[in-house]
């Protein structure tokens, strides 16, 4: 019997022996097995997770943040204690001990989910981040052995530190957020430094359920989790129990349940700024970098004059539109079942896509109509007793266009132009004098378009950018994208050439018909006046933007000349060779043509417009500079006094210094006798308006010495803007209200005057040089080249005037004059016979 037992036994041991043997045998060559095709964890030691590209004015307030997964990276000795043990507690509480997955606490797992217990999780960090990192998220046996076999691998590479800084940088916690320093932001709208113990907890509660656990929605489950990690902690010595039960007493305060402000409020809205700056950004680096490289943007920005760019060009794109008197409205409506409640409308209206980013303007929605007025309910205004109302005589501007397009009568009363259910835009009028509550009164988004920008002439720093009435309405950029003729704003590109080509300032141009042949016919260009003002000195022609001037002299120069300094400027990649060019009939965008004139202004140095001065990767490395200017002496000790600093600009010359100061001194003339006589500051200012044929496109581009700004107005899809449309009109009150504030900051002074040159006393009218003492409206102290004896009479085949008898004319309505020269005599100019008609008559 004995030896029976010990048989039986043996047969027993001998069987857990060779199946102990066998299970092992089995396991290590499924390990083995597994093992010869995984990832490589050795990448994992230089790994560097995606994170939040951010972009910072220059005072270094944050104004956006651009990633396609949200996480901000945090190194794992800035995170806080709290957050660590929280996670640890939740997630893997033998964190520091195991070898990379935890038979005890995979026993334990097991143990309480078969008692109905608390679930924990049985997969450890080091798993978690190996299934993250290197695996894929399937849900498979093959998965979880490989994912043993990486965890086991990291224990023994890495640091455990290491492995805990990849998992709270790279865990998922919901609401698009990755890694626990984004989630403390998203739930908090606070730093790591500052979570409370239960917000700690809670953020440690979301890996396992994250798509689930809506701290609103899902508000009894997360509380409950919250509080089960804080007794983990307790369990596991981080807590001790007069804090546990503090803490879980603590209700659950979030983003979401309306405790903290969004921390996406605190930011500025989006806007065309920030926008052009991720189109070029991510041009530059890629998408992948720009979105996922943590990068460190500063901004050139000017806050405040970015303020003041936009509303400028608000204001002049809302006047036009009201003048026009066309309701538009948002062509938004609520449905009529959810204003019976203030709640319901004041959700419907919350879920509205119309803009917000107007100053002053709010959404609304009309809940009634009255007899004559409207009564509204407004977005983020409470209601009062007697409600707030649109009156009859804030809509009388306007006719309503119907769905057919045809327009509507005059609006008499409120019903003329809205219905119930229609959401609008309001804001309120206030009186000038003491700025007290009118009315509320009705607003709409414009038709007309338009954009703006402003730079600094030495450097190209864009201070301001304005894409388009409201970037929430439309993140078209006017400034950046649209391509536009630019009218007469390109002739002074035309006389720029013509000044390096052998004309003065004081050169005489005929100023009378011609007539061409074109591909498309015959073309006859005329002057926005339709007459013709014979021989008239080359500052009259841009001063008074004379077309016919304009397209002799690129005739006599060429259209390639003129075709390589527009190109050479950057306003255009390639210009055609076609004299309507020289008029500004290719189309271009606003911001090359205001780059091109800073080169005017600073000199005629070229300059790369930026909307960016440096770019630092996530490490704090710079990996952009925009300002590559060397600075001579800013390593002395002091400079003398009322000295600065001395800069190489080492830029590349675009065009001579003396041509750049006489075509600044001639658009001067157009501030103060032409066109831009609109624009009155305290410096002087230079610039140039456009108007395109039938005013489809107006312009206008100035500078100071170091600010250089332009303006553009014109419907997407063009068509006229209508009679009384001119750059001067319309973009001239932009230039005004935007350069008074720009002056104010940045000052001005005269236009630097370079040597090599002297001045002469001119008569403008006639191009006569006068004696030094010569004073008067009509004198000019034009500057030539010191030697250079130029180009006195241009006529594309007229007869050579000799210079001390240039023509001296009385000015008419248009066609030739007879001339008196400076010696007294009488003389009739021979015409050419194929130069047309004059369209009056004269003598000749």
């Amino acid at each position: 019997m004995f030896r029976f037992v010990l048989s039986f036994l043996g047969a027993i041991f001998s069987w857990v022996v060779t199946a102990a043997a066998f299970f092992i045998l089995t396991v290590g060559g499924v390990l083995w097995i597994y093992s010869q095709d995984l990832p490589s964890h050795e990448q994992l030691a230089q790994y560097t997770p995606k994170t939040i590209s951010r972009i910072y004015s220059g005072e270094g307030k944050m104004m956006d943040e651009f990633a396609e997964e949200r996480r901000i990276f945090v190194p794992v000795d800035e995170i806080p204690d709290i957050v660590k043990q929280a996670f640890i507690s939740a997630e893997d509480q033998n964190f520091y001990h195991h070898q990379g997955f935890d038979p005890m606490g995979i026993a334990a797992a097991l143990r309480d989910a078969a008692l109905g217990g608390r679930l924990r999780g049985a997969s450890t960090i080091p798993q978690q981040v190996a299934k993250n990192f290197l695996l894929s998220g399937d849900r498979t046996a093959e998965r979880k052995i490989k994912e043993l076999i990486l965890s086991t691998r990291l224990v023994q590479a890495l640091p455990r530190d290491r492995i805990l800084e990849l998992y709270l940088n790279e865990i998922y916690l919901g609401q698009n957020s990755y890694g626990v320093a984004a989630a403390a932001l998203t739930y908090f709208n606070k730093s790591l430094d500052d979570l409370a113990l239960n917000e700690a907890a809670m953020l440690a509660a979301m890996p396992r359920e994250p798509g689930r656990s809506h701290p609103v929605r899902d508000h009894d489950k997360v509380l409950f989790r919250r509080n089960e990690v804080l007794r983990e902690m307790q369990e596991n010595g981080y807590l001790q129990d007069a804090a546990y039960r503090s803490e879980i007493e603590q209700p659950m305060r979030t983003v979401q349940g309306g405790d903290y402000p969004n921390f996406r409020s605190t930011l500025p809205p989006r806007d065309y700024f920030t926008d052009e700056i991720r189109r070029q950004l991510s041009r530059e680096f890629g998408e992948e970098e720009f979105f996922g490289g943590g990068l460190s943007i500063r901004a050139t920005v000017d806050a405040d004059l970015q303020v003041i760019a936009a509303r400028a060009l608000q204001r002049a794109l809302e006047k036009y539109d009201r003048s026009r008197g066309i309701w538009t409205g948002t062509r938004r409506t609520i449905p009529a079942e959810s204003l019976t409640a203030e709640a319901d409308w004041r959700q419907a209206l919350r879920a509205a896509d119309v803009p917000r980013d107007i100053q002053g303007w709010h959404p609304a929605v009309v809940l009634s109509l009255g007899e004559n007025d409207a009564r509204i309910g407004i977005e983020g205004v409470p209601e009062d007793e007697d409600g707030h109302w649109i009156p009859a005589k804030d809509v009388q501007w306007a006719r309503k266009r119907l769905p057919d397009g045809r327009l509507g009568r005059q609006a008499r009363v409120a019903s003329d132009l809205v219905e119930v259910g229609d959401v609008v835009l309001v804001r309120q009028m206030t009186s000038d004098s003491d700025g007290s509550f009118i009315r509320w009164t009705l607003r709409q988004v414009p038709e007309i378009q338009g954009g703006f920008m402003a730079m600094d002439v030495n450097t190209g720093r864009v201070l301001a950018m304005q894409g388009g009435f409201s970037y929430q309405s439309s993140v078209f950029n006017r400034a950046t994208q649209a391509q536009r003729q630019p009218g007469s704003s390109f002739k002074p590109f035309v006389y720029a050439a013509a000044l390096d080509n052998g004309y003065s300032p004081a050169t005489i141009v005929v100023d009378e018909p011609i007539t061409l042949n074109t591909p498309q016919g015959l073309w006859a260009p005329k002057n926005s006046s339709g007459k013709f003002y014979g021989p008239t000195p080359l500052r009259t022609g841009i001063e008074q933007s004379r077309n016919l001037m304009t397209i002799r002299i690129a005739q006599d120069i060429g259209m390639n000349t003129v075709a390589k300094y527009a190109e050479d400027f950057g306003a255009y990649d390639h210009l055609g060779n076609f004299l309507a060019n020289s008029l500004g009939a290719q189309e271009t965008t606003l911001m090359k043509m205001v780059a091109a004139y800073a080169m005017f202004a600073n000199g005629g140095e070229r300059v790369e417009p930026t909307l960016v001065d440096r770019v630092q990767d996530q490490r704090g490395r710079t990996i952009y500079r925009h300002d590559r200017r060397e600075c001579r002496t800013c390593g002395q000790p002091a400079w003398p006094v009322g000295a600065g600093p001395v800069i190489s600009t080492n830029r590349e010359r675009v065009m001579d210094a003396i041509t750049a100061y006489q075509i600044t001194s001639m658009m001067e003339g157009v501030v103060r006798r032409g066109s831009g006589r609109g624009v009155n500051l305290p410096v002087p200012v230079a610039g140039k308006t456009g108007t395109t044929n039938d005013a489809k496109d107006v312009w206008f581009i100035g500078y100071t010495s170091n600010i250089v700004a332009g303006c553009y107005l014109g419907y997407d899809q063009p068509r006229t803007l209508g009679r009384g449309a001119f750059g001067g009109t319309l973009c001239v009150p932009v230039f005004q209200e935007f350069m008074e504030e720009a002056v104010r900051e940045y000052g001005g002074t005269p236009f630097k005057v370079p040597p090599g040159g002297h001045f002469v006393n001119i008569d403008r009218f006639t191009g006569q040089r006068l004696g030094p003492n010569a004073k008067g409206d009509n004198v000019i102290a034009e500057y030539f080249r010191d030697g250079a004896q130029g180009k006195d009479f241009i006529d594309g085949g007229w007869d050579r005037v000799d210079p001390d008898t240039l023509p001296l004319y009385s000015r008419g309505d248009g066609g030739g004059q007879a001339v008196t020269t400076s010696t007294g005599q009488k003389k009739v100019i021979p015409k050419k016979a194929d130069f047309g008609t004059l369209s009056s008559g004269g003598l000749y």
